[in-house]
């Protein structure tokens, strides 16, 4: 079946659908993303991530092209038009084309992309048996917390990752982990408390980190918001990522070196099934 698209206003074959050459998205990087999880055809925590995309688009004065519930309305239908079952819907706004000139232009309607991609998240193999990491330097911009389509280090990270057989990259800066090249980052230490950065703007504040800290205080499973070492994820009992299109995967490995008894840990995996559960429950 042909995959259909959405741009600014018309739902497309994917093959057929075009922005300008002149978009700011595909000339400065001006733009911002979302991308929402799809379990059994409905979306998962939806409204955490419009609310983000609201935020990220006020911080650089970029104007929503639609409501919150139009967006939504489209996400839906797009999900529908394509019989997605499981998978994401990718979002982009921009601040739409106009004449190459790095000042805002006047006058310029925002453009909104959206598309679906199929992908196996809840039986994913890799959380299954875990995922491996390597560690690279943290070479982004000082405003990770804003959501931007410039994502330039996180690929070149990324690419170091998998030419070292490794399926993640881990940020470092000033010798601590600051995140994932598109994920949370998270570990557990000796006496079952789980760790995560706070957020700031050193890192982007992760609806499903918000969604599984939420989830885990209520099961009064302890929480420490701060900053940890690779030698310290080393040392620990458990360490796993989160992130909108894999929900929780547990990390084995670091650098080549093993997580406790380089395993899946029962935390993350009680916490990747809590957070499934939520997501079956709670996805409209």
């Amino acid at each position: 079946m042909t995959r259909i698209a959405y741009v600014n206003g018309d739902f497309l074959p994917l093959e057929e659908a075009r922005v300008s050459v002149l978009d700011r998205g595909f000339l400065f990087a001006d733009g911002i993303y979302e991308v929402s999880a799809v379990l059994e055809g409905k979306l998962v925590d939806n409204e955490s991530h419009l609310i983000r995309l609201e935020r990220s688009v006020g911080e650089i004065q970029l104007a929503m092209p639609e409501t919150r519930e139009r967006i939504e309305e489209i996400q839906k239908e797009l999900i529908a038009r394509n019989s997605l079952v499981e998978g994401v819907v990718y979002l982009q706004v921009t601040r739409g084309a106009a004449d190459r000139d790095f000042a805002f232009p006047k006058g310029v309607k925002p453009s909104l992309v959206m598309f679906t991609q199929e992908k196996n998240i809840v039986a994913s193999p890799a959380a299954q048996k875990g995922i491996a990491v390597k560690t690279l330097p943290d070479i982004r911009w000082a405003r990770r917390d804003i959501k931007s389509v410039a994502l330039l280090a996180q690929v070149l990270a990324k690419q170091a990752a998998v030419e070292a057989g490794c399926q993640e990259a881990w940020m470092i800066e000033d010798g601590e982990i600051t995140e994932g090249g598109s994920s949370t980052v998270f570990i557990v230490t000796k006496d079952d408390v789980v760790v995560t950065r706070p957020n700031s703007n050193a890192i982007l504040p992760g609806c499903t980190r918000k969604a599984l800290l939420a989830l885990a205080e209520e099961r009064q499973i302890r929480i420490e918001e701060r900053a940890f070492s690779v030698d310290e994820a080393l040392a620990a009992k458990e360490a796993f990522i989160t992130s909108a299109s894999s929900f929780l995967q547990p990390v084995v490995t670091i650098d080549g070196k093993q997580v406790a008894d380089g395993k899946p840990g029962p935390l993350a995996t009680r916490l990747r099934e809590i957070y499934i559960d939520f997501a079956r429950t709670t996805a409209r």
